[in-house]
């Protein structure tokens, strides 16, 4: 995959996540499922969860919700996340499918991991972005990066972007990045999102403040508001995804399947499409409409030849074919060139 923006072409993520279940056939299915309904890359996460969870670490409400209260969020992720191993194989799988690969790691073996596998962009999880050591190693990797921001602060995702670029003073850094290889995704970490919590216009804040591209990575149900996300300007759109929303799991009710996430995507390849360019110009399609919608000048009754044309005897009706309404000043008050019937064209 080309890890150059194009400013036409809205990034789409399908985000597999851990909707997997850690069974490695069905992410295999999913990357095909991606790809066929569009999207640009399919997006998995990689942890080794000894490494990111604590034994005492509770479920949010939202997991408890899905998957019960009885198990320990480790026990939770320890049975839905993969090997490491088996990452290599997906990214090889998705070469031959003809979509990208990403993988979100989640602790600093698996960004090394990772770093190996190869990757285009290397997402950083809302839950990193006040992890020092993690942003550190991410930046050392000096591969483009997308940076979520579910629970964040302007001021703290400032902070994370000038750790990402060596450029903080308190925090320094090993960085060859700069703000143009930083994508930024307003997000929610809500599963799902509530639609009054979604605040759309914070992406239009974080892009004017921070200098970046930014995106939209989404947790509601539907897809309207990624859709919105593209009309506002979001050139990177990240939406969970399943193969089936009743299976087991903590991420499967808020995601889409197959057949959504192909809407999605239609829709804002829609969109894109919509946007065009900022010239208000007449398009292709429509000047053919010109002369039947616009209207001429036109005798209101028969009119012989020399006589005086006035408000009494011209009128504007339909086709625009003839003289332009427009040029109504300049008509009056001439002499009729022939003798004009009800309804014909005035010319001159």
């Amino acid at each position: 995959m080309q890890t150059k923006y194009n400013p036409g072409r809205v990034i789409i993520i399908a985000e597999a996540g851990v909707n997997h279940n850690g069974d490695i056939d069905m992410a295999r299915r999913m990357v095909r499922a991606a790809r066929e309904a569009g999207a640009d890359y399919v997006k998995f996460q990689t942890a080794v969860p000894e490494l990111v969870i604590s034994s005492i670490a509770p479920k949010a409400e939202y997991q408890k919700e899905t998957t019960g209260a009885g198990e320990s969020q480790l026990d939770m992720c320890r049975a839905i996340h993969l090997p490491l191993s088996d990452y290599a194989g997906l990214k090889a799988l998705c070469e031959e499918e003809g979509i990208g690969f990403m993988s979100t790691p989640f602790d600093l073996v698996s960004i090394d991991l990772l770093a190996e596998v190869g990757q285009d962009y290397f997402k950083i999880p809302s839950g990193e972005i006040t992890n020092l050591p993690y942003l550190r190693r991410v930046a050392a990797v000096g591969r483009p990066v997308i940076l979520s921001t579910g629970m964040s602060t302007l001021d703290e995702i400032e902070d994370a972007v000038r750790i990402l670029t060596g450029t903080h003073d308190r925090y320094p850094s090993q960085s060859r990045l700069t703000r143009d290889d930083i994508w930024v995704l307003h997000c929610n970490t809500q599963y799902p999102t509530p639609m009054n919590d979604v605040n759309l216009r914070a992406m239009l804040t974080i892009g004017e403040r921070l200098g970046v591209r930014t995106g939209y990575s989404d947790h509601t149900v539907g897809i309207e508001v990624p859709v919105a996300a593209v009309a506002l300007g979001a050139g990177m759109i990240e939406k969970h995804f399943t193969l089936d929303r009743n299976l087991p799991g903590p991420d499967h009710k808020a995601s889409l399947e197959p057949h959504e996430l192909a809407a999605m995507v239609r829709s804002i390849r829609n969109i894109e499409q919509a946007l065009g360019s900022a010239e208000k110009q007449v398009s292709v399609s429509e000047a053919p409409n010109i002369e039947v919608a616009r209207k001429s000048i036109v005798a209101a009754r028969p009119i012989s030849k020399g006589e005086v044309l006035t408000e009494e005897n011209i009128t504007v009706k339909r086709p625009g074919s003839g003289i332009s309404p427009m040029r109504w000043d300049e008509i009056i008050g001439t002499a009729a060139v022939r003798d004009f019937g009800y309804d014909e064209l005035i010319t001159l």
